[in-house]
């Protein structure tokens, strides 16, 4: 903890849609646990985009100042660089962007 999320923004853009679990090398430390990739003009990621942290009672995640905020059981958290917070429970939806992105997670606790 934390786990960053946020766009892969070196090199071309890919023909396809996929998850980068793994920094090409690099001098620094990763920004982020899974890169995500976006194929379209438009884009829903930041480079930076929210993180799932333990803030001492529960799990919640902090929108890390996003363009386009993160959606959370429909709640839209940050956005236009604002950032945000809210609390997760097990099975909450998160789709990071907007309503329109490809990228949709349910966090499940284990």
């Amino acid at each position: 903890m934390p786990y960053r999320v946020g766009r892969e923004s070196r090199g071309p853009r890919r023909a396809v849609t996929r998850v980068v679990m793994e920094r090409r090398q690099s001098t620094g430390r990763p920004n982020n646990d899974p890169y995500l990739l976006e194929p379209d003009e438009r884009l829903n990621v930041s480079r930076g985009h929210f993180q799932i942290e333990h803030n001492g009672t529960c799990r919640v995640l902090v929108d890390r100042q996003s363009t386009c905020g993160t959606i959370v059981e429909g709640q839209l958290i940050g956005g236009n660089h604002a950032g945000g917070t809210t609390p997760l429970r097990d099975g909450d939806v998160i789709i990071v962007g907007t309503s329109s992105s490809r990228f949709v997670f349910k966090f499940r606790v284990a």
